[in-house]
């Protein structure tokens, strides 16, 4: 999802790897578990797209982040679309498919995305998605209490954000007319604000 993200001159991106999820984990323990990848001898600042943003703020709960910088996502639960609670209350996350998802979101980007390559590569992702990854981050999405936003926090989001509508969150930096997929249909906006908010407090 970064292939087309640049940092500025003199930041290095040391990516956090997705690690199988224990069975009931919940995922302010699942974030501390991914935290066991990060250098913290070193200043570092935390970038996370979608869940990878919700992670982030877990871990910037945890941890001491020079700052946290948020790609469409949201910062508390409260933030989650209301119909998200409802699926929850309804146990949705434990009876649909989670083919039936990933062959939605397929048809999704391929409808919306310009560039072949990108299509590609999303079909390529969608498709090796681990069923019960996908099936345990639904439930631990959908049971997430936090109420705590780390500070400093940085927040990018377009405005047709589909899975994580902004009308529900209060982002710091605002794409208008994009949707969630940021870092890859928008790469040069997004590559801007980052420059810019990191060039601010480095």
């Amino acid at each position: 999802m970064f292939t087309h993200i640049r940092l500025p001159e003199g930041f290095e991106p040391s990516y956090i790897h997705w690690i199988p999820p224990h069975t009931g984990e919940k995922l302010p323990d699942y974030a501390l578990r991914l935290a066991e990848q990060i250098d913290t001898t070193n200043p570092f600042i935390l970038i996370g797209l979608s869940l990878g943003g919700i992670m982030s703020v877990e871990i910037a709960k945890r941890l001491s982040p020079i700052c946290t910088i948020l790609i469409s996502s949201v910062p508390v639960a409260a933030h989650l679309p209301a119909y998200y609670r409802l699926a929850h209350r309804l146990q949705l996350d434990k009876w649909v498919p989670t083919s039936l998802l990933k062959t939605a979101t397929a048809v999704k980007h391929t409808l919306t995305m310009r560039s072949p390559a990108d299509r590609k590569l999303m079909r390529d992702v969608i498709r090796s998605g681990d069923d019960q990854f996908i099936r345990w981050a639904l439930h631990a999405v959908l049971e997430w209490d936090n109420a705590t936003i780390p500070h400093p926090l940085y927040h990018i989001h377009g405005t047709r954000d589909e899975i994580f509508p902004i009308s529900g969150t209060k982002p710091t930096h605002i794409v208008p007319k994009a949707g969630h997929m940021l870092p890859m249909s928008r790469p040069t906006i997004v590559n801007n604000l980052l420059r810019e908010i990191i060039m601010n407090i480095a």
